[in-house]
């Protein structure tokens, strides 16, 4: 599973827990506070318990129980289920990636002198979360930390063309024209045969690459390099600028889980 399955697995719930007088909203409330009662001296939940704590009679809360049983927020004991193993690792991951990053992404900018980025996948695209700017130049370029990037943002390439699940990059592709899906799908399986990614934003003058950061078999971040065409721009004397990039994200994906 990957983080945009525990999102379909809140919806699920959403709609299993619905009911006509209080709609889904009310039902994510009820489940997240059921799900609350979980801790290290309730390992496990009964249907009486959840009643006498949330004020539902032992029905409702049983039938939200089995729900969240059968959505994989708990396991057939009612104690926690696999999406809760699923969101710490990932958790883990991510904090992980957020605290050995920094120093890799800093020698990056130091030898390459352009601005290097950090970004996970978010439900629109890559989502700026880390930035080591360049120390010297006479252009620096930069991006703020929460930017959520274009579809044919480098980053955004790297981190949709590993995909386990094909439906994350067709979710994401839908408001595009049929044709302009089809080039992406195009640019993807380009970028998997080559390791990296190359932006396409139409900027005259600015250029930026990004290799995938793996864990595991999955792709967890995208780091990439922002430039002008002068010094980044594909099969124009940048390469050495390039395999500084794919060698780090490399380092970092070897770091992760060690």
């Amino acid at each position: 599973m990957n983080s945009d399955s525990i999102q379909q697995g809140v919806e699920d719930a959403a709609v299993s827990l619905s009911d006509n007088e209080h709609g889904t909203i009310q039902s994510i409330e009820r489940a997240a506070n059921i799900l609350s009662l979980l801790n290290q001296e309730t390992r496990v939940l009964r249907p009486a318990f959840v009643a006498e704590r949330l004020g539902l009679n032992r029905t409702t809360a049983y039938r939200y129980l089995q729900s969240l049983q059968a959505t994989g927020f708990l396991n057939a004991s009612f104690g926690p289920g696999p999406l809760f193993d699923q969101v710490s690792a990932l958790v883990s991951e991510r904090q992980e990636i957020l605290t050995l990053a920094p120093t890799i992404m800093r020698q990056v900018a130091d030898s390459t002198g352009l601005t290097t980025v950090l970004s996970f996948l978010g439900r629109s695209g890559a989502i700026v979360t880390l930035v080591e700017e360049a120390n010297e130049g006479t252009i620096v370029l930069t991006v703020h930390v929460g930017t959520v990037l274009e579809l044919k943002a480098a980053q955004s390439r790297a981190l949709l063309a590993y995909q386990v699940n094909p439906d994350v990059a067709a979710r994401l592709h839908a408001n595009l024209s049929p044709s302009e899906a089809r080039a992406e799908q195009e640019e993807l399986a380009k970028v998997r045969r080559n390791g990296i990614a190359w932006a396409d934003l139409g900027r005259i003058g600015l250029a930026s690459v990004a290799a995938p950061v793996f864990g595991g078999r999955d792709v967890q971040a995208a780091m990439g390099i922002l430039g002008t065409t002068a010094v980044l721009a594909p099969g124009q004397g940048s390469e050495e600028r390039v395999e500084t990039l794919r060698a780090a994200a490399e380092h970092l994906s070897s770091m992760i889980g060690a």
